[in-house]
């Protein structure tokens, strides 16, 4: 939380000590402090009591209002453009995730199709030897 400079109410009254204090509330919500205004600190930052507040002064007591939803539903649009956010990484990952298992099927394919070949090949050469018997010799250096 950011420090403010104290409000000087000296000669004021409640009504305009606590108008004072709702615009440094809705000064340091502009100043970007994520805390939203409660009555208890409008009252603690006007020095008059909750209760003078709800019984005499509710016309500040809905401007409060207003200033607290006005900073929650900043924060639910916030919130959303988090949730779009999110969502559109969502689907670029999906995508790749897709791209990756064709590609997995297509190295498995091609995969199977070597070793297909290579397994005829080594029956080919068996077969081979087989019917050559004997006959197959092995040329090597003479030592």
């Amino acid at each position: 939380m950011k420090d403010f400079p104290a409000i000087d109410f000296a000669g004021q009254t409640p009504h305009a000590r606590l108008r004072c204090a709702l615009h440094e509330l809705a000064r340091r919500q502009i100043a970007g402090e994520r805390q939203v205004p409660t009555v208890t600190t409008l009252c603690e930052l006007a020095g008059v009591s909750r209760n003078t507040l709800y019984r005499y002064h509710r016309d500040l007591l809905y401007e409060l209002v207003k200033l607290q939803r006005r900073q929650i539903s900043s924060r639910r649009s916030a919130r959303s453009n988090d949730t779009t956010s999110l969502r559109e990484e969502n689907a670029r990952l999906q995508d790749q995730i897709a791209k990756l298992a064709a590609l997995v099927d297509h190295y498995y394919a091609a995969w199977k199709e070597a070793r297909s070949l290579l397994d005829r090949r080594e029956h080919e050469l068996s077969e081979l030897r087989r019917k050559a018997g004997n006959k197959i010799r092995v040329f090597g250096s003479r030592g």
